[in-house]
């Protein structure tokens, strides 16, 4: 233990404890900007890059970065004095004097945290004048928006992706002054092994980097004479909320329903309909490859920025993923089929739009593979949770006033075991709660799988199923997803099914979410919720959707029909590694 004195109260911590972490016990609180501990998924940056958090060493007079610095014996900490006060406000308008200072028009506008901090440490003037950057903005992709002007090299993002995700898309690039963080060769981002899961703008703290908005896109055709549809993923209900000064994993559902009506939508339906649909092929496809009837590990396929990871960096597992199309996707396909035929209306004047968690399903949707043979895709256009607050903001709708209503028939019936789709672990427990009936012909009695729930990187359990012992896996979070495939790939690991996520807490904190700013237990709450939505189900398991079953009766003629093949499944691409 060391002995140290913090504003005057005398405490003893742990050796290599940082000043930070020591003010944080007692609930002194020091403004930090490049740093982010989120101890939950083990991934801490503190480069002390940005030097906000500087505190003064009453000993000496020394001022010294309180993210990185660890306590010594007989320190004298001040962390509000004048000294450091000053230095923090310098540092800050030294920030912003090579800023583009265009907060009333930036995506990140009262989400930024630099705009936060100079606000509270009273910055009103730029005292420095000189030279700023003007690099091109790199808009390319569908997913991805990277402008490097408004980058402050916190490099969050860049330890995020690298790190955490190990997808190494981006790095720092330059000296001196021209130093920002980039990608190789200074290509787009969807010309780099970048799989879109988003979290790096998860955790920038500018406007450095922001999502693709279709904001504008769906306006345009919700003003047009096409008959343009919705629907709304698992987590979006979970998360909305927070955008209008709800709790998180407060369930909003209703009342999103009722604000889609009020935009425009001519009819709202639910993801979770498609998830179950997903899990009728998934669970069959699983329950033949346990007969023998093609290779053991099944991967789910549910998550675009896991795909697009799979295909760069463990293409030789390409036949190993199961070879059902995503929920929204699986959506996409019917209603521009089933439901076309019912309202009788041509495909071509019907527009199914997305609300997703997820910056990747943008670019997913535009996919070849998910286009039907005139070249129609399953989904126009996808919009992020953010996205839709906004558009509900601007409509000037009050969303905590609105009544609940009900999602359109007959693409809105849903199960429990669809809802739990938007949490980690959600996907490939909602499989087993319908393979284990499909193969034994029993009732399953404890549907809860919580060893496969939380937020940890890696979880794994075994269940029995007629007498054969299962053997599951969870991986959120694509490092832990590439440690796990390497364990599968040497032999050292024998699962019989696993779950991908690429993203922390599954979709619940995807990169299209309202942002959490480092506070993890925001996904907690978030898949409190997600879990809630599920037990207050009558029914819980995907085969027991009644709207699902009159589906394949009346279209499909069954589960892994020809038509449903054709409609509901998809292939792989093995792309070259960068």
């Amino acid at each position: 233990m060391v002995n140290i004195k913090i504003n005057g109260v005398e405490m003893a911590v742990e050796k290599n404890t940082t000043i930070l972490e020591a003010a944080n016990t007692i609930g002194i609180k020091i403004p930090t900007l490049c740093h982010l501990n989120l101890h939950d998924i083990k991934f801490v940056n503190k480069l002390a890059s940005c030097r906000v958090c500087m505190v003064e060493d009453l000993r000496n007079g020394k001022l010294l970065p309180a993210c990185a610095t660890p306590v010594k014996e007989g320190m004298d900490i001040n962390t509000d004095s004048v000294k450091a006060v000053k230095a923090r406000r310098a540092i800050v308008e030294l920030l912003l004097s090579d800023h583009p200072n265009s907060c009333l028009t930036c995506p990140k506008n009262l989400n930024c945290q630099l705009q936060t901090l100079a606000r509270d440490l009273n910055v009103r003037e730029i005292p420095y004048e000189g030279e700023k950057r003007d690099l091109p903005i790199d808009d390319r992709s569908l997913s991805l928006v990277r402008d490097a002007n408004k980058c402050i090299l916190c490099r969050r993002c860049e330890t995020m992706c690298n790190e955490v995700q190990t997808v190494g898309a981006l790095a720092e690039v330059g000296r001196g002054f021209n130093t920002y963080v980039g990608s190789t060769f200074d290509r787009s981002m969807f010309e780099t092994t970048c799989t879109f899961c988003g979290q790096c703008l998860s955790v920038c703290p500018t406007g450095a980097l922001t999502e693709v908005s279709n904001v504008d896109k769906v306006w345009e055709l919700l003003r047009s004479d096409k008959i343009v549809v919705v629907q709304t993923a698992p987590a979006v209900r979970v998360a909305l909320g927070e955008e209008f000064g709800l709790e998180p994993g407060t369930v909003v559902t209703g009342k999103m329903v009722n604000a889609l009506r009020r935009l425009g939508f001519k009819k709202v339906f639910d993801t979770n309909f498609a998830a179950d649909l997903t899990i009728m092929e998934e669970s069959n496809e699983f329950v033949e490859r346990l007969k023998g009837n093609g290779t053991l590990p099944i991967l789910t396929s549910c998550c675009p920025g896991w795909v697009n990871f799979m295909e760069q960096q463990f293409s030789d597992l390409i036949d190993i993923p199961s070879s059902c199309k995503s929920p929204h996707e699986m959506f996409g396909a019917v209603a521009k089929s089933y439901l076309c035929k019912k309202m009788d209306i041509d495909p071509k004047d019907l527009v199914v739009v997305s609300v997703m968690p997820c910056i990747a399903k943008k670019f997913e949707a535009a996919r070849p593979e998910l286009e039907s043979e005139d070249g129609n895709s399953d989904v126009d256009v996808v919009i992020t949770t953010r996205e839709l607050a906004s558009m509900i903001k601007e409509a000037g709708i009050n969303f905590q006033e609105l009544d609940d209503e009900d999602f359109d028939d007959p693409l809105g019936e849903s199960t429990g075991a669809g809802a739990i789709f938007g949490a980690t672990g959600g996907v490939i427990e909602a499989t087993v709660r319908t393979a284990y009936e499909k193969i034994t012909g029993e009732e399953l009695g404890e549907l809860e799988f919580t060893d496969l729930r939380g937020l940890t990187g890696i979880k794994e359990t075994e269940v029995e199923i007629d007498g054969k012992k299962i053997r599951i896996a969870v991986a959120n979070g694509l490092g832990n997803t590439r440690r796990l495939l390497e364990k599968v790939q040497s032999g050292e690991e024998e699962i019989h099914a696993i779950e991908v996520m690429a993203c922390p807490g599954g979709c619940i904190g995807g990169g299209g979410q309202p942002y959490h700013h480092g506070d993890l237990s925001v996904l907690k709450r978030r898949a409190e919720g997600i879990y809630s939505i599920d037990k207050g189900k009558a029914k819980r398991k995907s085969h027991e959707n009644e709207k699902v079953q009159k589906l394949y009766d009346e279209f499909f003629g069954g589960v892994a029909s020809p038509l449903a093949i054709e409609l509901l499944h998809t292939s792989y691409e093995k792309k070259p590694k960068l």
